[in-house]
This record gives structure tokens, C-alpha cells and sequence, in this order.
């Protein structure tokens, strides 16, 4: 064979590998590897600022494993759902989300299960939470009159706990609600950041929501947003943005998830006779935990993408052209801060902080505040590189599967979902690897 010959043979086989390699079925890397980008405080803070923001912390992570306690010093129970925030929001460091793992890529066993089993409860591990899957709540469709319901009941009694007295409380059955298809999840969203959002003016988000109107309508995507009740302005906390400010959000977690009465939410959940144990509310000024839970939430730093590369920086072109982003909006601009260096801030959540109908796929029946049985607030994807578990009810582990979960009938992501799918594959895979940066 000449020379000749054989050049034009090599550049024959590389083109086909090319070829080849450019028709690989795109994939989910995984979680990003290395050291978390997230939980620290935001890094323009003077030094009384860091100190609170240690001590709040320091408050998220500390486990409230005791039930009769003194007035302003917490408790647990009567029903819970862990026996500390960092229980729920671990991943990839205290301030995230579910679970807390070895590596991004081997979890340990879920937290809740100890809770749940501390000092000799006499609970039953529900089916929905396992060693290796996210931490959930479990929110009930109907009461048993057949009448809506929509609340949480929490997993745990502290029935049977050796510092529970003769409490009888007993567990939900879980087993008969999951048979009779009456049981929603939801998963913990992360609080990196979120002092940002909070102080995110209302006209920022109207603007933002504005800017995209035609290019959305076009896409058959809507948008609005969940409005409080008492004030008319945004919500922007929680799956459906059903709270109002960082105080409510805690107030309300620390009653519904660890069963702590406190000046948000003063009275006791699950009142049972033998069970209630402390005066209301449990946790009070000055110096509340709730006060200091929102001092770590509002003072964090948002998480850190990885560097960009080439193909990352494709990926967001890609992302944008399809029109991820007119739902998850890359920019956002602070209004006047009290704290350091976060007035008129830039940040990049990748959320309009809005309200989407997200189809019969999504849709989990319940609706709070003005957000309907389908809506949804647009999720952040910051730090979605090290995150494990997607969606509203931690139902994948699969960026490509959670995507594809997007489409079903009513959803305002159907045509976006079929733009991605239409992409060939090697920019499906830029996407995805984008993503994995956040």
C-alpha cells in the first residue's frame, strides 16, 4: 500500500471514530466531584456578620434529640420528621440538600433513619425512606372524610422514647395511605444563598418575568408568581414558593419537621394527650434558634460553579438556545442590603422565582397558597452539580431523567423538552456537562 493509500486509510478511520463518538447517547456524569462549592459565608461579610453566620450554623447543625426541655430551648416532637435541620440538608455540605454522603458518589445511610430510632422510639422506618435515598416528607392528598388535605404528618412519634413518658402517640399508617395512592414526597431544597433571593425586589422579578414574555408565549410557557395573602408581594421559599420571608421558612420547618412550637409557628403540632411536655412556644426570643437558623440561611454564600471549560461554555449556549433559561433565569440583582458587600449584587441562581404548570407527570395534587395541583416554582440550579436527587420528590437521581420528567401533558416545558430532544447528541452531552458545573 502506498504512502498515499494509507494516509487516506487513516484519515477514513478517524473520520468514523469521529462520527461515532459525536453519536454517543448522552448521559449524566454524576455528581461533580471534589470539594463542595457551597457552605460558607458570603465572603464580603465583616466579622461580626461571620460570627453570626457561625453560630447560626452552628444551631442548623445541632440535633435536638431531647423532648422535655426548657422554655426557649427547643424539644422535639410530639411528631417529627429528624432531630436536626442538618439531618435534611447535608449535600454537599451543612446548608444543602439530601442526604448526607462519603463521597458525592456513595451515600451513607440516610440520617432520618437514626432520628426516627433515637433513644428507643418505637417507630416503624417508613418504605419511602431508605439507606440510600433522600430525606421526605409525606404530605396526604385527602383526609379521611375524602375532603383535601395537603399537610405534612411527620414520619416519627417520639412514642416509646425513654425521655417520652407514657406518650402513645401513634405513627401514621403509612403502609395503608401508600395503598390507597394518598401520599405525596417532597425532598429538602438547599438554602445556599438565599439572603440574595430574599432581598431580590419584587420589581427585579416582574422585569425578569417580563423581559422573556414574548419568547416564552411562543414556547406555550406562562409564568406568575405566588403572591402572600397578607401583602400582595412575592413569595419566593419553598417547592411552591408558599413562603413569604427566611423567618417563616424556618419557623415553619422547625414546627412541622422537628415539632418545635416557636414565635413563627407558636402552637404545638400533634397535640396528644401524655405527649406535650414544654410550654409554647418551645422556642422563643432572644437568642431563638429560628433567629439563628436565618441568620446561616441569610448569610451563605451561594454555591461556587466549577470553572468553565470549552465545553461547559457550550453547554450554556446550548441551554439557552433551547430555552432552559426562560425559566431558570442565570441573573438576578440584589436590592439595598444591611449586610457587607451585598447591596446591588449580580448573582446567578438559574430561577425566575415563578410559578409553572408542570404537567399530569409533576403535578402533586396539592395546592398552597395561589400555586395549583401542577404549579411549581422554578427550582434553582445553582450547585446542581453535587446535588443527588432531583425533582420535588427526590423521584431520580438522573439529570437526563429529570429533564425528560418535565414532559407530560399540560406541562409548559413540553416544547423545550422536544427542542433538547432534537439536538444531537454531542450537545445534549454539552448541556448536561453545563449543568454538572453549576
Amino acid at each position: 500500500m502506498t504512502l498515499g493509500k494509507k494516509t487516506a486509510t487513516i484519515l477514513t478511520v478517524l473520520a468514523g471514530l469521529t462520527v461515532a463518538s459525536s453519536q454517543i447517547a448522552p448521559h449524566d456524569p454524576g455528581p461533580r466531584a471534589g470539594a463542595a462549592g457551597a457552605g460558607g459565608y458570603y465572603p464580603t461579610l465583616n466579622s461580626t456578620e461571620q460570627a453570626a453566620f457561625t453560630a447560626g450554623l452552628a444551631r442548623f447543625i445541632e440535633v435536638n434529640d431531647q423532648v422535655p426541655r426548657g422554655n426557649g430551648a427547643g424539644g422535639l416532637g410530639p411528631g417529627f420528621n429528624s432531630n436536626s435541620c442538618v439531618s435534611c440538608h447535608s449535600q454537599p455540605a451543612p446548608l444543602g440538600t439530601s442526604p448526607s454522603p462519603s463521597s458525592p458518589q456513595v451515600p451513607q445511610a440516610n440520617p432520618v433513619i437514626a432520628a426516627g430510632l433515637s433513644t428507643g422510639a418505637a417507630n416503624v422506618i417508613p418504605s419511602f425512606i431508605t439507606a440510600d435515598g433522600p430525606a421526605r416528607e409525606a404530605r396526604f392528598l385527602r383526609k379521611a372524610d375524602g375532603s383535601p388535605d395537603g399537610g405534612v404528618h411527620n414520619l416519627f412519634s417520639i412514642a416509646g422514647r425513654t425521655d417520652a413518658g407514657n406518650c402513645t402517640l401513634p405513627q401514621p399508617n403509612f403502609a395503608a395511605q401508600l395503598a390507597a395512592r394518598n401520599v405525596i414526597f417532597r425532598i429538602p431544597t438547599p438554602v445556599f444563598g438565599l439572603g440574595l433571593v430574599e432581598n431580590t425586589s419584587d420589581y427585579v422579578l416582574q422585569a425578569n418575568l417580563a423581559a422573556t414574555a414574548r419568547q416564552r408565549a411562543a414556547l406555550g410557557i406562562g409564568g406568575r408568581f405566588n403572591l402572600s395573602s397578607n401583602d400582595g408581594t412575592i413569595n419566593k421559599f419553598g417547592w411552591k414558593s408558599q413562603n413569604k420571608s427566611l423567618m417563616m421558612f424556618a419557623g415553619e420547618a422547625y414546627n412541622v419537621e422537628l415539632g418545635v412550637s416557636n414565635e413563627v409557628m407558636s402552637n404545638e403540632r400533634n397535640i396528644f394527650r401524655g405527649c406535650v411536655f414544654n410550654a409554647t412556644p418551645e422556642d422563643s426570643r432572644p437568642g431563638s434558634d429560628i433567629e439563628a437558623f436565618v441568620d446561616a440561611m441569610r448569610l451563605a454564600a451561594p454555591p461556587a460553579p466549577a470553572p468553565a471549560t470549552r465545553n461547559t461554555t457550550n453547554g450554556a449556549a446550548v441551554f439557552s438556545k433551547v430555552g432552559c433559561a426562560l425559566c431558570h433565569s442565570d441573573t438576578l440583582t440584589t436590592a439595598r442590603a444591611p449586610f457587607s458587600g451585598m447591596s446591588y449584587v449580580k448573582y446567578h441562581p438559574f430561577s425566575d422565582f415563578a410559578l409553572h404548570h408542570m404537567g399530569t407527570n409533576l403535578a402533586d395534587g396539592i395546592s398552597q397558597g395561589m400555586a395549583g395541583p401542577d404549579e411549581f416554582r422554578t427550582a434553582p440550579l445553582w450547585g446542581v452539580g453535587q446535588r443527588l436527587f432531583f425533582l420535588h420528590d427526590g423521584r431520580t437521581t438522573n439529570l437526563l431523567t429529570a429533564i425528560q420528567q418535565h414532559r407530560s401533558q399540560g406541562s409548559e416545558a413540553n416544547a423545550v423538552v422536544q427542542k433538547f430532544n432534537n439536538l444531537p447528541p454531542q450537545q445534549q452531552q454539552q448541556l448536561l456537562d453545563f449543568l454538572r458545573s453549576l
